[in-house]
Order: structure tokens, then sequence, then C-alpha cells
């Protein structure tokens, strides 16, 4: 008889499946990935630790601690982890695509309807600016639960501020991330005086930058409502989903402000207002948020382009865990790893919020899409469930058929 799993006595029994039972076991996980990561890695821990002992608890909290800090979706990540432990590199293959599938090919066919029917249908139109509405209740209440994580100390706060200010000064999205990393990296190797002079410089120049930008009339709120006819190549979209896939620290929002950059700002093959679409219909499927992707990817380059984009995505997740938790453990031990990355996260914190400014601009466009965003963010705040974020955007798709058939 097996002895029950203890801290000192660490009963594991991770089995050797099959390519088959595997990818039929981690696409069922996929098929029930309801209510974002929490939920997703509530229900991979409570079949492959609690009931069946893969792994002890202690060993599955040391691994998720790991993928917490790296970059890529966490639920991703733990099934290639398990997948792997089970029938080595393939094994992980195998699990992390049965996972990720059911999201990827319901929103390829999403993406598919909204271009062929969707965009010219006032029916549709209307379902999707309640549902706008709704997102932009949901970015809110990621940027407050992200920062409540993040923000732990007024280091942290002003590197957030920086970064939202540095955004709207038209300042790179890479160069913004990289400031933040070192100065709290600075900060972590007890040269607080020296990221306390680079964080000055920085908000001087962001200030500057500003004032500029305001003066030329190039700084504004508004949403970007136009589309560029240049077409993005599958090896660029390719390459966007790849870099985006490497900046998802903190979980899947944090892939929004990097993606409306590229798409919509820089490139212009999508509008606000259809990225606030892909978002909603990513928060009505059963997989990681960050599936939206396939959207975005879809709009800029038809199937060809929802593929690259989504595989960029999430190939980091995948190559990271195939190369070994044990050395990735060791990297996430080092203390200016870790500091880099603190600060890194909390910048992203700052361009989600500076994104949600620009966006909300575009969701909220009269009274009624304005009640849908308040009940959204009141849903969303009072009511912690699984199930909170396809409710909400389902029930807002409804509020604005019903406001539509009734005018």
């Amino acid at each position: 008889m097996t002895a029950p799993s203890t801290p000192s006595n660490p009963v594991t029994n991770t089995p050797r499946e099959s390519y088959t039972r595997l990818f039929l076991r981690f696409l069922r996980f996929g098929l029930l990935a309801w209510g974002g990561p929490v939920a997703q890695i509530a229900l991979i821990r409570q079949e492959l630790v609690e009931e069946e002992q893969w792994v002890s608890r202690e060993r599955f909290n040391r691994v998720l601690g790991v993928y917490q800090i790296l970059p890529g979706p966490e639920a991703t990540e733990l099934c290639v982890y398990f997948g792997m432990l089970s029938h080595g590199r393939i094994g992980g293959t195998v699990a992390g695509l049965g996972f990720v599938l059911p999201g990827f090919v319901l929103m390829l066919l999403l993406s598919w309807f909204y271009v062929a029917y969707g965009i010219n249908s006032p029916a549709f139109s209307a379902a999707f600016l309640g549902m706008q509405a709704a997102v932009g209740a949901l970015i809110v209440r990621a940027v407050h639960r992200i920062g409540s994580h993040v923000l732990h100390n007024r280091w942290l706060w002003a590197i957030a501020v920086l970064a939202a200010g540095a955004h709207f000064a038209g300042v790179h999205f890479l160069l913004n991330l990289a400031v933040a990393g070192l100065v709290y990296l600075l900060v972590g190797q007890g040269r607080g005086k020296l990221g306390a002079v680079l964080l000055l410089a920085g908000g001087v120049a962001t200030v500057a930058l500003l004032f500029a930008r305001l003066s030329a009339g190039q700084v504004a709120l508004e949403a970007t409502g136009v589309v560029s006819e240049s077409i993005p190549s599958t090896f660029s979209l390719f390459t966007l989903g790849l870099r985006t896939g490497l900046l998802t620290f903190g979980g899947a929002y944090t892939a929004i402000p990097y993606l409306r950059n590229e798409a919509v700002v820089v490139s212009g093959w999508m509008t606000d207002s259809q990225f606030l679409d892909g978002l909603a219909l990513a928060g009505i499927l059963p997989a990681p948020l960050v599936i939206f992707g396939t959207f975005v990817g879809y709009l800029g380059g038809g199937l060809l382009g929802a593929v690259a984009l989504t595989l960029g995505i999430f190939l980091p997740a995948f190559g990271m865990t195939l190369i070994g938790h044990e050395l990735l453990e060791k990297v996430v031990e080092n203390k200016a790893f870790h500091s880099i990355l603190d600060g890194v996260t909390a910048g992203v914190v700052g361009l989600i919020a500076a994104t949600a400014l620009v966006l909300l601009r575009d969701a909220i466009s009269g009274w009624l899409s304005l009640l849908i965003f308040l009940g959204g963010l009141i849903v969303l705040f009072r009511w912690n469930s699984k199930v909170n974020v396809p409710v909400v955007v389902l029930g807002a798709a409804l509020v604005g058929l019903l406001a539509y058939f009734l005018s």
C-alpha cells in the first residue's frame, strides 16, 4: 500500500503513458481550461498531484514557482513539464500541444467567422460593442490584480508610473522595460542612489518627450481606427509572436501592450476596435488568454499568419520547459535575475495601465457601454469564479444585442 505524501515522505507515482494517452489527457485539460490561469493550474494540480500523485505537493509548488517567474503561460508550461516527466521531451511536446490545441482551433474558427461575417454585420457589431466595454473592465481588473502582487514597494510603483509615462512619450517598448529592469537591479544590489538617479533621469526625459510630442500634436488618448494596407509577412508574424512570448512576465495580460503596439500603432493592420474584439473572443474560450494572438495573426496574415503568430508566442514556453527544469531553477534562484524580472514586471504593469487608458477611449463610446463597463468591474471584483470572465463577456454581448434590437 502506498504511503501518503508528506513533506518528509514525498511519494511520487509518475506513470509512463503512451503519447496518445498523454495527448488525450491534456486535450481534456485544454477543453476544460475555463477561468484563467488560477483555475487551469488548480485543475492540473487536483488530478495530477492530489489524486494521482505524479509529484509531491512540495515539488509541484517549487515547479510552479519557477514558471511564475519565467515568461509564458504557467498552465501551458506545467502541462509540458508533466508530459516530459511521463515520456521525455516528446511527451512534453505532445502534452503541451494537447492543452493548447482546443483554444487554438476555436479561436481560429472564430477569427474566420469574424472576418467572413462579423465585421459588416450590424447585429454582430452591436454585440462586439458590448463585449469591448467588458474587455475594458477585464483589463482594468488585471492591472489591479497584477499590480497588487507586483508593486510591493515605492521603487516598483515609481518604475510602473515612469513606464506608463514613457509609453505616452513614444519610448520604445523594449527600451522602456530595459530601463525598468536596470533600475531595480541597482536597487537590489544596494546601489539605490544610482537607481534613483537613473529613475530621475528617465522621468526628466519622459516629461521632455511628452512636452515635445504635445507641442507637435502627437500625443492623444484616441484609439487608432484606420487600417493600413500593408500586409505583414508570415515570418514577421512569427518573430512578433516570439518576441511577445518572451515578454509575457506576470501573465497573459502583459502581451496586450506589446501586441497592440506592433499590430495597431506601428504596422496598423488592425484597429483598436478589432483588437478589443479579439480580446473579447479569447475571454469566452477555454484557453490561456494569450490565445488572442491567433486572432491578431489571422487579421494580419490569414491562416498562415494565425499559425505563425501562435507558434511564436508559445514557443518560448515550450522551449524553456523542455530545456530542463533543473537548469531553470538555478537561473531563477539568482538574486540579480530576480531583481531584473521584478523591475521588468513593474514596467509591464505601467504599460498595461497606459494601454488600458487608450483602449477604454474606444471601448466606452456612450452611456450604455459605460454601464456595461461599470457592471463588468463590479462582477469581476466581487465574484471570484472560474467562469466570471466568459459570463461578463457573453453578458455584455447580450446587452449589446438587446439594445440593438430594441432601438
